[in-house]
């Protein structure tokens, strides 16, 4: 592929195109691919089309100042963006352990962006390029845009707009923000006088204007923790385009200052902006490390939709993207599909359809296109809304549409669903469908939980429900007669889950059949409430008291017993189950989670004895895991079937990327 197709990376590619000057730097902590999965491929690209000439340093050395300076002084400003992940987040696991990999990249390799990859880079660009005006945006810069709770450092730091001392601060996905400010400073105005745009958050002295609302200041959250779930509260009922108001937040002497968010993008403006002019690759000068991990996984798949209505309390969608679904129109992901089958590497599979969830393609009633989501009720949670909207009918219509291009063999659904949707649907069409041809013999779906103490807090949908879905799923494939599976997610350590709760999904695992070898342990990411939830000891929504496991001990022996089977992890399940009063679950019985360890006896034969008793003991044993192994077995009636959807399964992190 032509480095023409890409925007300059560097002089030389500055001189191939006749720029001797940009309007614009991108600054970014992910390698180059000019995708529409990546943020600042579509800041770029949209600024392109207004005209404007801009160029991308990706992964700057930031130890290096001239690495900020390859493309010269901007006339008009420099963006900066973290990546398409918080840097604390691809930098670290649960518990705190540098990541050995990072799929934004360059060959995968680890270390090529700093911790606070936004500050970081803000400050050295203020000393490579002074006075010119420097914005920010990305993930990292939106989730921490107010004082904010952070896991790594373990407290409150304040606005990232004031520890960058960036000029402007663009929140959520951006586009139409970006391209007001753009115009803003092509006319010739300043950076400081551009203070009310939508979408914006600004620095500001002295006393905050009449339009906006007092939430507490940096110095009370960091006294109070009640204060903090009070504000952070606020901050998240405002996170609306229809009704939500402007926001001021003092940090001492200074503040800073909120807009509202940016109105949904209308179907024709989504359009518009997944048709750029993408080159939908990795720059070119990255082919000696064997290209950007990242790229495969959305190479050639569809983003059909952006937003969710789910509202988990763990994700930060909510407070990036926003709870109004927007999405695209079915001819223009029919478009681009076409183009992805004349790409040489198309083997005739679209990997993916979807958004942050597949089946939400649209707002979830009218209602919210004239006055907002609710600021006080959720669209599935604790139960579907009697206004909500569930009809799949146009998105099965998309999905025949795309099996139906000649050169496309599948068409796979894989960016996750909600279930509690597709129950709510008022037939079973869209599990046929999805049944019949979009999955590749497993489907994956969250049900995160099974105790309702942690499903309340985490905004999902109870047990019953999820079980009904399995029920439900197991009879549609044994009517189209196959065996496919489900996936399901499962979260340790959430807030609200003692080790009570967490025994309770170690039972439901183990009646299930499930053997995961990996299971997501909560990371408390800015700006979500569950995070809210766990420095604070509080719901934000109710102010109760929440139970929040905090030491690493606790936190591995939650993780420990959904991972009950694997023999490491014997000793955490022994002392969890006796700590919560669980030592029945010890034993040789058919519902215990362990075999008693004999004195001195080795992990690989746990509690075994020679005796008489012991060998009847063993006898049960085996009988009992030979009635596991054949509950997983499809098709050995209901019950067992129903069972038998779940198979040996590997239940891991996954981050959504969003732009």
């Amino acid at each position: 592929m032509s480095k023409q197709e890409f925007l300059p990376m560097c002089k030389a590619e500055m001189a191939e195109r006749g720029w001797d000057e940009l309007d614009f730097i991108m600054i970014t902590g992910d390698a180059y691919i000019d995708h529409p999965s990546f943020g600042a491929a579509i800041i770029t690209r949209l600024l392109e089309r207004e005209g404007f000439k801009v160029g991308v340093i990706a992964q700057p050395d930031w130890k290096d100042i001239d690495a900020f300076r390859v493309l010269g002084r901007p006339r008009l400003a420099v963006l900066i963006t973290g990546g398409n992940l918080d840097s604390m987040v691809n930098h670290y696991t649960a518990a705190k352990k540098r990541r050995s990999q990072d799929v934004y990249a360059p060959g995968g390799k680890s270390g090529l962006r700093p911790d606070r990859a936004t500050i970081v880079y803000s400050n050295k660009v203020q000393e490579a390029l002074p006075e010119v005006p420097v914005i920010i945006g990305g993930v990292e810069a939106s989730l921490r845009r107010f004082a904010h709770y952070d896991y790594w450092s373990d407290q409150v730091r304040r606005s990232i707009l004031l520890d960058s001392q960036a000029d402007l601060l663009v929140f959520g996905m951006g586009e139409k923000a970006i391209i007001e400010i753009a115009n803003c400073l092509r006319n010739g105005k300043s950076i400081h006088h551009i203070t009310d745009v939508r979408g914006t958050m600004v620095p500001w002295r002295g006393e905050p204007p009449e339009r906006a609302q007092v939430i507490p200041s940096l110095a009370e959250v960091k006294e109070s923790k009640k204060s903090y779930a009070e504000g952070f509260w606020q901050q998240y009922r405002e996170q609306d385009p229809y009704r939500g108001r402007t926001l001021y937040q003092a940090h001492g002497r200074e503040g800073v200052l909120q807009n509202p968010p940016a109105l949904p993008l209308t179907e024709k403006e989504m359009d518009e902006v997944y048709e750029l002019n993408y080159a939908r690759s990795y720059h070119p000068v990255y082919e000696p490390e064997g290209g950007v991990p990242a790229l495969k996984e959305v190479e050639f798949s569809l983003t059909s939709s952006r937003g969710c209505h789910g509202s988990c309390s763990f994700c930060a969608l909510a407070f990036h993207q926003g709870r109004i679904v927007q999405g695209r129109s079915a001819d223009s992901i029919v478009r681009e599909a076409e183009d992805l089958t004349k790409s040489s590497h198309f083997k005739g599979y679209i990997h993916d359809v979807g958004g942050p969830t597949a089946n939400f393609r649209r707002a979830a009633c009218k209602g919210q296109l004239k006055r907002g989501a609710c600021a006080h009720r959720q669209c599935l949670f604790p139960e579907p809304c009697p206004e909500l909207d569930v009809d799949h009918s146009e998105y099965i219509r998309l999905l025949r549409r795309l099996r139906q291009l000649p050169e496309v063999k599948k068409v796979f659904v894989r960016s996750g669903i909600r279930f509690d949707a597709v129950l709510a649907d008022k037939n079973n069409d869209f599990l046929r469908e999805l049944c019949t041809y979009h999955i590749s013999g497993q489907l994956k779906v969250a049900p995160e939980h099974v105790s309702p103490t942690v499903l309340k807090r985490m905004g999902k949908p109870g047990r019953k429900v999820y079980d009904r879905f399995v029920e439900e799923y197991g009879r549609m494939n044994q009517k189209l007669g196959k065996k496919q599976y489900l996936v399901p997610y499962l979260m340790s350590s959430h807030p609200g889950s003692t080790l009570k709760e967490a025994v309770e999904l170690a039972e439901y695992v183990r009646d299930m059949g499930v053997n995961p070898e990996q299971v997501q342990d909560f990371i408390p990411t800015p700006g979500t409430l569950s995070t809210c939830m766990y420095y604070t000891g509080l719901d934000p929504r109710t102010m109760e008291q929440v139970y929040v496991p905090r030491s690493p001990k606790e936190k591995a022996m939650q993780r420990a017993l959904i991972q009950y089977r694997d023999p490491k992890n014997y000793d955490l399940v022994a002392e969890a189950l006796r700590l919560a009063h669980r030592a029945d679950l010890i034993g040789f019985g058919p519902k215990c989670l362990i075999r008693p360890r004999k004195h001195g006896a080795g992990t690989k034969h746990e509690g075994r004895d020679s005796t008489h008793e012991g060998r009847r003991k063993n006898n049960e044993a085996r009988s009992a895991k030979s009635g596991t192994k054949d509950v997983k077995n499809v098709g050995r009636g209901a019950k067992q079937g129903t069972k038998g959807f779940f198979k040996s399964i590997s239940v891991g992190l996954e981050i959504q990327s969003a732009n």
